[in-house]
């Protein structure tokens, strides 16, 4: 009678050096945890480049998991040629000079060769992804000495992963990206893969002749990221923000989120209003309500407070309560733009949608939409069901006045256009006359459009001339020279809307 036998795999493994059973869990798990902390941080390394987008988000994660399927294939295949244990310290070693310089790598293409950024970024996760995915089977080969323990083994160090790439996601997540910046994350994690594999090789084979070569290109990674172009004054838990002094302006400051102006602020003057997007929303507010009357009012999106603090300076007794999603822009409206804490305005820590929802019924004037991510709309604030929570949260005379960006076709703001139509009874849109179809010549460039909707009739000869003050140039059109702009757009809901896919951004634009 024939059968499998339960006599070791591999009789040559006798005698040699090997992995006990916390070792090798120790190794699998930090293998994997240090393949999602590269794999989130690159998305925010990428973010001021490319974009804080579904499309980014959806090629960094696909290319992780090319990485974490090239290097488990590969792992286990070469597993079966060569010795594992010759092979587990240059996984770690290389790995880990290749996360430490990524840093100063992609800021130096993105400045210098843009054309090749996705591919270098591409490179920067595949290879460390996939040599430490290889970790595991190069592993679980060397702990196999027996057909008898096959699935208690491969079960074992299986689970181990996957619970090193759960703690790898949440420690990122909700520690590293809150105290560290992204390159001392990356140059940090590169120093301790190549510790760990020093250690291992002399733990394994008694030598580890690369620890100098490392040790090197360690110390050319910390010096080029620190010398690399494209660092951040702050890195916030979802921005890479810098904060620029106007030159012609002794107090003004604008804050720059990802590569784009977000603000304008002045602190010793708030009723200066630098970016027409935002003398739009001001004309509108000024023509809506009579002058001077103090407001109730919310915001969506903190950025550098330019509203809020608007109205309190024109509209004394002005209440405004701003849904700001990120902590660190709060604080650097506070440490870096000089904005004291200031009677009638309260910042609150939380995503806008969240914030809606507390919102009493019929309570409030004015409703601001100004949230971005990127250079996008968050999703979940443009949908029948978001707008729906405006409409219930807003006193009947109240106004929703939102900041759109697209271009080209502008396939995005007409979709949300149409979704507000569905929601309001009155609806208006203000922009550059070729952008929202007035013009008769000229091809749409695109940019900030404002919207207006209400469930009362808006006096649009009064912002108009409230534009024309400000010299903006923008102008206004409702009824149906709105509908036929709008033409066929898809209605947005919590159930469909794909607000990245119908964005048209355009990348030569860095402001706002």
């Amino acid at each position: 009678m024939t059968g499998l036998s339960s006599s070791p795999v591999a009789e040559g493994t006798r005698g040699r050096p090997g992995l006990g059973p916390r070792a090798a869990a120790v190794l699998v798990f930090g293998a994997s945890a240090a393949v999602l902390v590269v794999e989130i941080v690159a998305l925010r390394l990428l973010a001021p480049y490319l974009g804080l987008t579904l499309e980014t988000s959806t090629m960094v994660i696909g290319i992780a998991l090319t990485a974490i399927a090239l290097g488990s294939w590969l792992g286990g295949r070469v597993a079966d040629q060569v010795d594992p244990l010759r092979l587990l310290a240059p996984a770690l070693g290389v790995s880990g000079a290749v996360v430490a310089l990524t840093p100063a790598v992609l800021r130096g293409v993105a400045e210098w060769a843009r054309p090749l950024l996705i591919l270098v970024a591409a490179l920067t996760i595949l290879v460390p992804g996939a040599l430490l995915s290889a970790v595991t089977p190069l592993v679980t080969k060397v702990r196999l000495t027996s057909l008898a323990e096959t699935g208690t083994v491969v079960g074992r160090l299986s689970g181990v992963g996957t619970a090193g790439s759960i703690a790898g996601t949440v420690l990122t997540g909700f520690v590293l990206l809150s105290r560290l910046p992204v390159s001392g994350i990356l140059f940090g994690l590169g120093a301790l893969l190549v510790v760990a594999s020093v250690v291992t090789g002399r733990r394994l084979r008694g030598r580890s002749g690369a620890a100098p070569a490392l040790a090197l290109v360690l110390t050319a990674g910390g010096l080029a990221a620190s010398a690399a172009p494209g660092g951040c004054d702050v890195e916030t838990r979802y921005h890479c923000a810098d904060v620029v002094a106007d030159p012609a302006r002794e107090g003004g400051r604008t804050l720059v989120l990802d590569g784009v102006r977000h603000s304008y602020v002045d602190a010793d003057d708030p009723a200066h209003l630098e970016f027409t997007y935002v003398k739009a929303v001001a004309s509108v507010a000024d023509a809506a309500f009579p002058e001077g009357r103090p407001l109730t009012a919310h915001h969506l999106g903190g950025g550098g407070l330019t509203l809020p603090r608007y109205l309190a300076a024109t509209r004394p007794g002005t209440r405004s309560a701003v849904s700001e999603i990120d902590d660190g822009v709060v604080r650097i409206d506070r440490e870096r733009l000089g904005l004291r804490p200031q009677p009638g305005i309260d910042v609150r820590t939380e995503d806008g949608r969240l914030g809606l929802k507390r919102l009493d019924t019929d309570s409030l004037d004015l409703v601001v939409g100004d949230a971005f991510g990127g250079v996008s709309v968050p999703w979940h604030l443009t949908t029948v069901e978001a707008l729906t929570e405006v409409r219930r949260a807003l006193a009947p005379h109240g106004l929703y006045v939102v900041n759109l960006i697209d271009h080209g076709e502008q396939a995005f703001a007409k979709a949300e256009l149409a979704t507000l139509h569905t929601v309001f009874a009155h609806v208006a849109l203000l922009g550059e006359p070729v952008d929202i179809g007035l013009a008769r010549t000229g091809a749409p460039v695109g940019g900030n459009l404002v919207a207006v909707a209400s469930d009362r009739p808006v006096d649009l000869s009064a912002i108009q001339k409230a534009l024309d003050a400000r010299g903006t140039g923008w102008r206004t059109v409702t009824g149906k020279p709105l509908t036929t702009w709008t033409a066929d757009a898809p209605v947005l809901t919590d159930d469909y809307a794909p607000v990245d896919q119908l964005l048209q951004p355009y990348a030569a634009q860095r402001g706002r």
